[in-house]
């Protein structure tokens, strides 16, 4: 009877929230086993000036506290959506969280990190004034007690196509500025309409082919130099995790393989084969 009833409830609020209308801003959050960082990035989601967005939290089988924590937020704020679920990964976790989205964008955070009280703001502004089709930011590095600033696309204050943003990719393909989702503010509607969805194949870089997916549909970015992000650098991540050398080999030669395609797409026939050297210095 009490799992009976806690369909009906929980049938009863996706029901409420598809007849609501439709928020600007769709905040994805996968969260795993996260109780001692969730409440801080909540806080800063839930404190934005920016009050257009629903908060999409996926519980990914959590054994911690967090699924309590994001059940305590759900009854205190209607813009808040937590579904819990087995484990799965992030990359299936953040494919059903897009599956969900209802809003014009899509924003990504991860549990242990954090976001200005302007953040969302700034993003929304930026896309809506400009019209392109992804917005890109500066974050914080956070390594301890330490901050310092990253960013990307020096003395760029315009929008830029397709082509200019794999120009610049190009000199630094690795750089985390690229290759994150949670410094970007992306279209639903090229998500939807292009299936541009996370990879769960692989378990590193996931980020990145997305991007270039993403990208391959795009045809302009906007970036500002403003930081609003606070990514949290955690000792034991998936990073710094040990694998076996044939399963690096393996995805390594599927991210390339991912890379090279994506300039196909991007540049003319004559492009990609006078940048072929410099494209496959990535390698």
């Amino acid at each position: 009877m009490g799992r009976q009833l806690q369909n009906k409830k929980d049938w009863q609020s996706e029901a409420a929230t598809a007849a609501a209308p439709a928020p600007t801003v769709s905040i994805i959050v996968p969260v795993y086993n996260a109780a001692t960082a969730l409440r801080r990035c909540i806080d800063s989601i839930l404190g934005q000036e920016y009050r257009d967005f629903e908060l999409i939290a996926l519980d990914d089988g959590s054994k911690d506290e967090s699924p309590a924590i994001l059940d305590e937020y759900a009854a205190r704020d209607p813009r808040v959506r937590v579904i819990h679920k087995p484990n799965s990964g992030v990359s299936n976790t953040r494919n059903q969280g897009m599956a969900l989205a209802r809003g014009t964008y899509i924003q990504f955070l991860d549990a242990d990190d954090w976001i200005t009280e302007d953040a969302t703001k700034l993003l929304v502004r930026a896309a809506e004034h400009s019209g392109a089709d992804m917005v890109i930011a500066d974050f914080y590095r956070v390594v301890g007690e330490g901050t310092s600033r990253k960013g990307g696309l020096s003395g760029i204050d315009r929008v830029i196509s397709r082509e200019e943003y794999a120009d610049e990719l190009l000199k630094d393909p690795a750089d985390f500025y690229f290759g994150v989702l949670w410094n970007k503010l992306y279209r639903r509607d090229i998500i939807r309409d292009h299936q541009v969805s996370m990879d769960t194949s692989v378990s590193w870089c996931e980020d990145f082919i997305f991007n270039l997916d993403y990208m391959v549909h795009a045809a302009s970015v906007y970036p500002i130099h403003v930081p609003m992000y606070y990514y949290v650098k955690t000792e034991g991540s998936l990073a710094n995790h040990a694998m076996k050398l044939s399963e690096t080999v393996r995805i390594k030669r599927y991210v390339f393989d991912y890379y090279t395609e994506f300039f196909r797409q991007v540049y003319d026939e004559d492009t990609f084969a006078r940048k072929r050297a410099s494209i496959y210095r990535y390698l």
